[in-house]
């Protein structure tokens, strides 16, 4: 495991991996990598090309969680009702009977170690009045933070269905770049919980509930953030890791793998931790750098690519009871444009946000 390797060793076999898996021709979702104490932009790729964000959708109830704790208006030891729309949603899920109870600091844990979709509601019922409410407050709440680019339609990220089966027209949309925002905002505002963040499991009685954080085990230094998975969006994460006093947070959107979103993550840390500070120094930040969106931009649909040949992550039997809130973005059949093996010099780099924050090919490793 990464943990265990030196960085050259580390960066050998991302490499390794990058041009195996470029050389099957693969693909790559969008990229970013920042510095929340300063808001530098490391590295960027595709940072605001439109993407769905799956289980990151939570980090945003997260926050709003962490503001109801800190302007009174919850408490950790508040109590959360398990209700029927929270029991309709699939996995993952802590799975409560309906009526039962847990309180708001294991249900802050259950959401984000396990990714539990019906806690997401119950939080969202509790703090909002309703799921509605909720979401309308998420997306308030996002506009706020200059997330211009980012829709949420429920607490969770599940995909909507309509009652034959089918997707809305109403899901859930965002960029790297906007993910960035909200999760520096996190990090700067609630460091009080980063070690919620860094847990890989969460024993509740009898049950383990573990993370699908696999880049917490794999890489020297990781130490947080949040993973998330529908066929659709791919294989996304938000990591967060620190050396020596530094902390940087990677955005990966679209793998195909949780392998694959783990070894580009971990390779846009290496990146970023041997950036030398006067080149950071030289690098756009997040409020600077601006927005720069390709016109009629859609999400991609990564079905094709990641759930090809097997049951799709949530499938219509166990869609979301909850009907869209707000009109959102469509997606679209469209695919994510091709990764570069390293020393393949016929196609241009990928955009990065400043030529002092130029990655390596590692850094857009595919799976």
């Amino acid at each position: 495991m990464y943990a265990s390797l030196s960085k050259k060793t580390q960066l050998i076999l991302c490499g390794m991996a990058a041009f195996l898996f470029g050389a099957q021709g693969a693909v790559a979702g969008p990229a970013l990598l920042t510095e929340p104490a300063t808001g530098l932009v490391l590295y960027a790729e595709d940072a605001d090309l439109p993407w769905r964000p799956a289980s990151l959708t939570k980090l945003m109830t997260a926050y709003l969680t962490f503001e109801a704790i800190r302007d009174g208006r919850l408490s950790p030891e508040d109590m959360l009702t398990s209700t029927a729309l929270s029991r309709s949603q699939p996995p993952s899920k802590f799975g409560l009977p309906l009526g039962a109870q847990i309180k708001v600091d294991l249900a802050i844990k259950a959401l984000i170690v396990k990714s539990a979709n019906d806690v997401a509601i119950m939080l969202a019922e509790k703090i909002g009045g309703s799921s509605e409410a909720f979401v309308d407050q998420m997306n308030r709440t996002a506009k706020r933070l200059g997330m211009t680019n980012t829709k949420f339609v429920n607490p969770n990220g599940l995909p909507q269905f309509n009652p034959d089966g089918t997707e809305t027209p109403e899901q859930a949309v965002t960029t790297a770049r906007d993910m960035a925002l909200l999760s520096n905002m996190i990090l700067k505002e609630f460091p009080q919980y980063t070690p919620i963040f860094s847990m890989t499991e969460v024993r509740v009685g009898n049950r383990l509930l573990t993370s699908h954080n696999g880049i917490l085990k794999s890489y020297d230094g990781a130490d947080g953030m949040k993973t998330g998975f529908v066929c659709a969006a791919g294989y996304n994460v938000v990591a967060s890791a620190t050396r020596n006093g530094r902390q940087l947070v990677a955005v990966v959107l679209g793998e195909r793998s949780s392998g694959a979103r783990t070894i580009r993550a971990a390779a846009l840390f290496e990146h970023g931790f041997e950036i030398y500070p006067w080149k950071a120094v030289l690098a756009p930040t997040l409020a600077t750098w601006p927005v720069e969106t390709p016109e009629g931009a859609q999400p991609a649909d990564m079905r094709g690519i990641v759930c090809s040949g097997r049951k799709p992550a949530v499938s219509a039997k166990q869609k979301s009871k909850r009907p869209a809130s707000q009109p959102g973005h469509g997606a679209s059949t469209a695919k994510p444009k091709a990764a570069h093996a390293p020393g393949d010099k016929k196609k241009p780099a990928p955009k990065a946000a400043h030529p002092a924050a130029a990655s390596p090919a590692a850094a857009r490793t595919n799976g």
